[in-house]
């Protein structure tokens, strides 16, 4: 089982944002997850972890993730030959 961390910004009120994501993968993945973590940061962040490997980090990546994708990165860590459906035929 995996544990997602959701890294993001205090100061930029990214909360809601975050929450949203956290609500995404847990709808999509659910049990296959041990834990979606929120943790408050500062300086702009909003970066994403599975396992502790990063998946997206706002900076590098060049914005937010768009969910879809986001879902295809988490599954390729932690169960590449999981069919998302309409997500990978899109």
């Amino acid at each position: 089982m995996a544990r997602i961390a959701i890294e993001y910004c205090t100061q930029c009120r990214w909360l809601l944002r975050a929450g949203w994501v956290a609500q995404e993968l847990l709808s999509t993945f659910g049990t296959d997850l041990d834990e979606v973590a929120l943790k408050p940061g500062t300086g702009g962040v909003f970066r994403i972890t599975v396992d502790d490997e990063q998946i997206w980090d706002r900076k590098a990546d060049e914005g937010f993730p768009d969910v879809a994708r986001l879902k295809q990165r988490v599954r390729d860590r932690i169960d590449p030959d999981r069919d998302l459906g309409h997500i990978d035929r899109g």
